[in-house]
């Protein structure tokens, strides 16, 4: 038995060690080993033993005998279960690049890799740009006017934007542009956010996914040349036409089509071109475009440009005065009124050098909007989300404190800190997934993967984070008004759900159906030997991904146990003060690739159609990206002491996602008896992770409460007005008072409880202070102004009623008889 115990140990300690491709032999000639060091090999039966065994494992070092055997009937079956794939789901599933997420499904992540990743940063020209043009566009806004007067930006905020450059961040120097780097086209974003959604989304949208995006990568020299320098100074206002009333998520059942013919244009005849029929819904900034991309099939029926009827997906960018456009009208996106409608085009000619790329551009559509829409995803939603986040802890952070009930504030009580925690930790986690996003982006990816992880949960962390501030602000955040900042940003959360792909569908077939396939060491290449069916090439290339995923999959699960029995304390994880998170989000990803792959093979390609699974693992693999991103914000932040409250919760948060995913995945898997081994080989004694508890809660809570480094560096990068009128610097202006004044306040209170009625003001308070010599004069002032301060900011607006609303509610007799009422009382 001892020798059974050993060799079993070593084994697993090999596996662990050893790389996935190079597991056979050592494995083998380990068991050999010790079988023959503690005699087990000396009887005849052991011997014949020992010769069966040779005689199984040959294959495993006879390649060609392994095809044969083994490989061969594995690829003929592997092609029958392949599930058949559309050509835009084939180019979706290969764009964009692959980074930090290969890592976490590797399951033995190298935090080397990520340590060694630059800092976010911004330049001397993103800095002042902030500092200057943002601040001061951010000064003109007044979100309340442009929702309930203007229903629209103002002409004055209209003509800074195009002045000032900024729907040309992302166009080069020497085309007018700004050119800022993703970090700081994303700090723009989000500082804009969060003074007004629409004014955000107006900006971010020419900087997004659109025209300037897909000419820069894929637009002929003279495209660039025009288009460019005009759209970086506002000359031309861009939209993206793609979704339409049959094509929203589902991109392949578009209808709006082009026709390969000649016509006429520009007075001359027998122009080689597309005559286009279409019908859109959604586009943003289209009622007041004057340049419209547009998303079409293209057809070739009489092969002018080709031997192919169908050519694909393509784009092309047109005029909107070109004749047979219908455009202008607005749609209501919940009453945030940035500009947003339907266009139509009916028998509309162009030359057919308006594609994007010109001819070369011709049936690559789908791939151009896939591998930009991985960097556009990574910086325009991230960045609002975040900007929201930020703006809701500095002022429900301030107005819990303000407000008193029971003579306390508000945010001391338990209930209340419970939403305040959460606000606090869902903006460090959505500021640091932005910021690692971004970085990714600036270093060359095009994340297709994490930049889902990031659209998807850092919109739905903002949706989260503001309900609960309107839980905490109750009346004072459903009464509208000009003193009101989160109302617009409430009513707005949907159109960020649903935009860039819908958050149901980017959870549940986004996430981890791409980064199944992209992210996996094996996956996509047993895919392709198994596609390329007319290549001898296939079956080698077959046999050395499937034998290499074998060894991978046994060293994953050798590498769980030990994980499991060690508590991962024998991770090597980087010297940092939170090295314990780093060794339980490498444990975790562990368990997530041995949960990915064990669900792969057991479902195969019906794995696609188990959305509800496959969501689980979503939510897994999105919890390890944000919980790295977590420590790589603290590292990058200098790992101070203040702020390790704020990590605790955001990684503990974390990870108790990636374990409750898991869980809920092993409940559900089909047979249930690998669910039962799963959960057995990763969690024996049940749950590992908890939610942070009611101490770390209080901690994080009182964070936005009080004025400090730790707080000052949670909400930076907002606009905190300097007018005394506007409500963000009156916040912060009586939270600033009033913890300044709270001892001089208990000392009061304390000292006058029981001497004065309930109906004292705040004068007679104050004089009697000062009279029984409890408070100085000077403190006496200080707290006057504190308190009135702290009045002002609890005020909610009001409005004059409607005319003719006491008539319509009383009726109108009732009405004059109460007014002639009135009017003799008054008289006599």
């Amino acid at each position: 038995m001892l020798w059974w115990l050993t060799s079993i140990a070593l084994i697993l300690a090999l596996a662990y060690f050893c790389s996935p491709a190079r597991i056979w032999a050592p494995v083998l000639a380990l068991w050999i080993l010790f079988l023959s060091f503690f005699g087990a090999l000396s009887t005849p039966a052991a011997l014949l033993d020992l010769l069966l065994l040779a005689i199984i494992a040959s294959p495993l070092f006879l390649h060609d005998l392994r095809r044969s055997l083994i490989s061969n009937k594995l690829l003929a079956l592997f092609r029958k279960l392949l599930p058949e794939m559309s050509e835009t789901e084939r180019i979706a599933l290969e764009a964009g690049t692959v980074w930090w997420d290969v890592e976490l499904f590797s399951g033995n992540p190298n935090w080397r890799r990520l340590q060694s990743t630059p800092p976010a940063r911004l330049n001397a020209d993103e800095q002042a740009f902030l500092d200057g043009p943002v601040e001061k566009l951010c000064a003109l806004i007044d979100d309340w006017e442009i929702t309930n007067k203007h229903n629209d930006l103002p002409a004055k905020v209209w003509s800074y934007l195009r002045k000032q450059r900024f729907f040309g961040m992302i166009i080069p120097k020497h085309y007018g542009g700004l050119e800022f780097t993703a970090y700081g086209h994303s700090c723009v974003i989000a500082k804009i956010s969060s003074r007004s959604i629409t004014a955000a989304v107006t900006t971010m949208v020419p900087n997004s996914l659109g025209p300037a995006e897909l000419l820069l990568q894929y637009g002929t020299d003279e495209q660039k040349d025009y288009y460019l320098p005009r759209l970086a100074v506002g000359d031309e206002i861009p939209c993206f036409a793609l979704t339409a009333p049959e094509a929203g998520s589902d991109a392949g059942a578009m209808t709006d089509f082009g026709i390969v013919c000649h016509g006429e244009y520009g007075g001359k005849k027998d122009v080689l071109g597309i005559r286009l029929n279409w019908n859109k819904r959604y586009i943003t900034l289209g009622p007041v475009a004057t340049v419209l991309g547009l998303a079409f099939k293209l057809y070739d029926p009489d092969h002018l440009i080709g031997d192919d009827d169908s050519r694909g997906i393509t784009l092309a960018l047109i005029p909107t005065d070109t004749k047979g456009i219908t455009i202008g009208s607005r749609h209501n996106p919940l009453n945030t009124p940035f500009q947003n409608g339907p266009n139509s085009g009916k028998d509309v000619f162009i030359p057919i050098d308006w594609i994007i790329g010109g001819e070369s551009g011709i049936g690559q559509g789908w791939r151009m909007l896939m591998e930009r829409l991985a960097v556009g995803r990574s910086i325009s939603l991230p960045a609002l989300s975040a900007g929201a986040g930020k703006l809701v802890s500095a002022t429900t952070g301030a107005y819990s404190r303000i407000r008193h009930q029971f003579r306390i504030p508000i945010g001391h009580f338990e209930g209340v800190e419970e939403a305040l925690c959460k606000i606090a930790g869902y903006t460090y986690i959505m500021e640091a997934t932005r910021r690692l996003t971004c970085v990714a982006v600036d270093m060359g990816e095009k994340p297709s993967v994490l930049s889902a992880i990031a659209k998807y949960n850092l919109t739905e962390m903002m949706r989260k984070t503001l309900n609960h501030a309107m839980d905490v602000q109750g009346g004072s955040g459903i009464s509208l008004g000009p003193r009101n900042l989160l109302g617009n940003a409430y009513q707005a959360i949907p159109v960020g759900i649903t935009v860039e792909g819908a958050n149901i569908l980017t959870r549940t077939m986004i996430v981890f159906g791409q980064g199944a396939v992209r992210c996996h060491p094996y996956l996509l290449k047993e895919m392709h030997a198994a596609q390329d069916k007319g290549n001898p090439q296939s079956s080698k290339d077959f046999d050395e991904a499937l034998f290499g995923h074998l060894g991978w999959s046994i060293s994953n699960v050798a590498r769980s146990l030990v994980l499991t029995i060690t508590d991962a304390w024998i991770i090597v994880a980087p010297d940092s003060s939170a090295r314990r998170y780093y060794q339980q989000i490498s444990r975790m990803s562990t368990y997530f690739a041995v949960a990915a792959d064990t669900t792969a093979m057991l479902l195969g390609g019906s794995l696609k159609r188990r959305e509800a699974l496959s969501g689980r693992l979503a939510d897994a693999l999105s919890h390890l990206y944000l919980g790295s991103a977590v420590l790589k914000h603290f590292l990058d932040s200098g790992e101070k002491k203040a702020d390790r409250v704020l990590v605790d919760w955001a990684s503990q948060y974390c990870l108790y996602q990636v374990q409750e995913a898991l869980l809920a995945l092993y409940r559900n898997l089909p047979v249930r008896a690998v669910g039962w081994i799963l959960k057995l080989l990763t969690f024996p004694l049940g749950r590992r992770f908890q939610l942070p508890n009611d101490r770390l809660n209080h901690r994080v809570a009182r964070l936005l409460q009080e004025p400090s480094d730790a707080r000052d560096r949670l909400i930076a990068g907002i606009f905190i007005s300097k007018d005394p009128q506007e409500t963000t610097a009156r916040l912060e202006d009586a939270l600033h008072q009033l913890v300044n004044t709270a001892d001089i306040d208990k000392r009061l209170q304390k000292a006058l409880r029981g001497q004065l009625s309930d109906i004292a003001t705040d004068t007679d308070k104050i004089n009697a202070g000062i009279e029984q010599e409890i408070i100085t004069t000077e403190e006496g002032d200080q707290l006057l102004n504190a308190w009135a301060a702290r009045r002002e900011c609890i005020q909610v607006d009001s409005f004059e009623p409607a005319k003719g609303a006491l008539e319509n509610a009383r009726g109108k007799k009732k009405v004059k008889r109460v007014k002639k009422k009135a009017t003799r009382k008054k008289k006599s």
